[in-house]
């Protein structure tokens, strides 16, 4: 006698919270019978203006399978503040290690969260850095350069009970790229062309 199997499909959900719910899901499945697809390679490109300002631009990366452009092309800056010696044209770049944590985060809160069939009323945070600049400054060889603490404060309102907003936060730290850059490391090599 045949054995007979049942498969249950998945839910679909509606769009919810900005998320395209359905375009996710599908995503997920591609992904899940050909895993080479989740390889992607993003690129900056920096240029030196003056002083201690300089402009990133972000147009181009990989992945999928395939070359990929952005929408528009991005151009960031950054720069020291004033008692730093810049001219505080733009926000220091280990500032935008932070933005980089809570934006990263908050993407994966809404994604999870619209996944789960969560709506959120609001989600909010608070990420500080406590730095030493007299590792940067030359001034220390037991100082590190980089920050030596950072805090995430994250607030969530949704739906849901508590707990379960506690878990989806849990859950896109859990997952968040960025998080996993700084609190494992990454191998980083640096090239120079002096001419």
């Amino acid at each position: 006698m045949p054995t007979e199997t049942t498969t249950t499909p998945r839910r679909v959900r509606a769009p919810l919270n900005g998320v395209d719910t359905p375009t996710l899901f599908g995503t997920l499945d591609v992904v899940k019978g050909q895993p080479d697809l989740a390889k992607f390679q993003f690129r900056a490109r920096n240029r030196w203006q003056s002083g201690t300002l300089s402009e990133t631009t972000i147009s181009t990366f990989s992945g999928a399978g395939a070359e990929h452009a952005h929408k528009t092309t991005f151009k960031l800056s950054g720069d020291h503040p004033t008692v730093l010696v810049g001219e505080d044209r733009a926000p220091l770049p280990i500032e935008f290690l932070l933005h980089a944590l809570a934006t990263c985060i908050t993407a994966g809160i809404a994604n999870i969260a619209a996944a789960r069939g969560v709506a959120l009323r609001e989600v909010e945070s608070t990420i500080e850095g406590d730095i030493d600049l007299l590792g940067i400054f030359g001034m220390s060889r037991d100082v590190r350069n980089g920050y030596q603490g950072i805090r995430a404060s994250f607030c969530i309102k949704g739906d849901a009970p508590p707990e379960k907003l506690q878990e989806i936060v849990e859950q896109s730290r859990a997952r968040s790229a960025v998080f996993d850059v700084l609190t494992n490391g990454v191998p980083v090599s640096m090239s120079v062309n002096a001419g």
